[in-house]
């Protein structure tokens, strides 16, 4: 059998600027992703690290780190990270940054949080546990990006359910998280230019957009509108209904 992939991949051309994402099923049964990139192909496991290698025997090797950090806490050890440890784990966090990107194309949007979540946390373990304060910063860098993907998935994953409300708050809390960091880094000004908390604005405006009016909302505007064509004696049983509707939810 040829060795050769121009087979495959004049199948499923590369486009610049997109993202082409594809599931296919595995010779081993299970579902695999495949991200089309612009010399080939990566395919990824849908769980677990996603090249499906176990390092050291663990799911991957931020979790034998951390195995190894609870280990040395018990016996009252100090636990650091080299920066070859930390080389290791960025590579390592590239692999979820792939899988992310392509889940979130195939709104598969709890993997995205999932693995989002998962980069969080090797994040704030290198800023711990690293024995270079810039070997920390390195990781830190990228939490703005990480965490707008993971608001969006969020906020998708309530849109599938027709909660807007739960969705805008989602939008709201990950903007506020973005907001906070900059803050938190001496960076508050930094916030203002951000291409991520812009993206979060956008998807917050798009989302109240699309947001189905409630029964006063509704009510308010057959209101502004009675008012607008001075149909008076409209706009005092609108006025009035929305004040009955208004006493029930106090």
């Amino acid at each position: 059998m040829s060795l050769d992939l121009n087979g495959i991949l004049s199948g499923w051309a590369f486009e610049p600027g997109q993202i082409k994402v594809r599931r296919v099923s595995g010779l081993d049964g299970r579902d695999k992703i495949q991200l089309r990139i612009d010399l080939g192909i990566l395919q990824m496991e849908m769980s677990g690290r996603p090249d499906g290698v176990r390092p050291r025997g663990a799911e991957s090797l931020f979790a034998w780190h951390q195995k190894k950090a609870r280990e040395a806490e018990g016996r009252g050890d100090e636990f650091s990270l080299s920066a070859e440890d930390c080389a290791e784990l960025q590579q390592e966090g590239i692999q979820y940054y792939h899988r992310y990107l392509a889940l979130y194309q195939m709104k598969e949007f709890a993997g995205v949080v999932r693995d989002t979540q998962r980069n969080l946390d090797l994040f704030s373990f290198v800023a711990e546990h690293g024995e270079r304060e810039e070997l920390g910063q390195a990781f830190q860098q990228f939490r703005p990006y990480v965490l707008m993907m993971q608001t969006r998935a969020r906020a998708g994953l309530e849109l599938e359910n027709d909660n807007y409300g739960a969705a805008i708050r989602a939008i709201e809390k990950g903007r506020d998280a973005i907001v906070d960091f900059f803050k938190s880094t001496g960076r508050e000004e930094a916030a203002a230019e951000s291409a991520e908390v812009s993206a979060l604005d956008e998807l917050l405006e798009e989302v109240q957009q699309k947001r189905p009016l409630t029964k006063i909302e509704k009510l308010k505007q057959e209101l502004d509108q009675a008012v607008a064509v001075e149909a008076f004696e409209q706009a005092a049983k609108l006025r009035d209904a929305i004040r009955e509707l208004e006493g029930r939810e106090a």
